[in-house]
């Protein structure tokens, strides 16, 4: 693997971990897609250091919790500001 791809799968996943963020906002952060973010954190990371990788997909399993909740107030949000 090369150096840069690893630079950047221990920089996503510090991010994911210290702001709680989901794949798509670290996507949008490092200005890669989410299909990059998410072979980093679920393929790479473990390789590289799986102490890490443990926290990062914890924080992944809570926002795949909650992500009906969020997308339940998104579409409140939308009908409600179409109304006004």
């Amino acid at each position: 693997m090369r150096d840069y791809i690893e630079e950047r799968v221990l920089e996503v996943a510090r991010y994911i971990i210290e702001t709680r963020s989901t794949i798509r906002k670290a996507a949008k952060a490092f200005g890669v897609s989410k299909s990059t973010v998410h072979k980093d954190i679920t393929e790479r990371l473990p390789k590289i250091n799986p102490q890490i990788a443990k926290e990062a997909k914890q924080v992944l399993e809570i926002n795949k919790a909650e992500r009906h909740i969020r997308g339940g107030k998104a579409t409140k949000m939308k009908y409600k500001s179409a109304n006004v």
